[in-house]
């Protein structure tokens, strides 16, 4: 392992903290919407969000360079505003991760608040708890499930990105290197034995982390059951 696969790890670590979190700040009132509205058209809406789940991620990853390049609409926009393109920076890989991401944050954030049901928040409405109070008093606690799963998910789907990032932020050390594709360049290079290594630590940290959210999620509904 050299100081480029060391900072590749340090720079996935960090594209995957800060894409969680911008997930979740995200995610949470969307999630939230989608479980409670009655909006008959919804259903797009919840399909623009799963559209990562079934489109390659080279397909994703091309439309988000175009979008996010000098001719596309936000590089306009940067370019108007005297500032410069994200493609190719940390900042694009940010952006890219959390549209990449955003299905496994939503999806299950929504699956739990939708089954904590009414009656819960119809007993907060009748104690004249606000629509703000129902949903940091009595939603988002009954949900952490959902929050821990979410987390975790998308943590762990944004360590394991390929092509998005591939595409949207190429291979720049200390920039947008990031592991998944320094071990697709050990590979290139016949580098076996770091591309093991590194293929190795991945492994057992998406492994650790699959773990310990069962765990938790089963320490939870015992806790819940009692």
């Amino acid at each position: 392992m050299n100081e480029n696969d060391v900072a590749a790890i340090f720079t996935t670590l960090k594209l995957a903290a800060v894409t969680t979190i911008i997930l979740i700040l995200i995610g949470t009132p969307l999630s939230w919407w989608l479980s409670q509205t009655r909006w008959k058209y919804k259903v797009i809406l919840e399909a623009l969000v799963a559209m990562p789940l079934v489109l390659p991620p080279s397909v994703l990853g091309f439309y988000l360079l175009i979008f996010l390049g000098p001719e596309g609409p936000l590089g306009m926009f940067m370019d108007w505003i005297g500032g410069q393109s994200i493609a190719f920076t940390f900042e694009g890989l940010v952006f890219g991760s959390v549209i990449y991401s955003m299905p496994f944050v939503v999806q299950p954030l929504q699956n739990a608040f939708t089954s904590i049901g009414s009656r819960p928040l119809e007993v907060a409405a009748t104690l004249r708890a606000s629509p703000l109070d129902r949903f940091f008093s009595v939603a988002v606690p009954m949900a952490r499930n959902g929050f821990l799963s979410a987390s975790v998910l998308g943590f762990a789907h944004t360590i394991g990105e390929f092509g998005v990032v591939l595409m949207i932020g190429g291979n720049i050390p200390e920039e947008t290197r990031v592991l998944s594709i320094s071990i697709y360049d050990h590979v290139e290079m016949l580098a076996y034995d770091s591309a093991h290594l590194l293929s190795k630590i991945l492994l057992i940290f998406s492994f650790v982390l699959l773990v310990s959210v069962y765990s938790l999620n089963r320490h939870f509904s015992i806790i819940k059951g009692k």
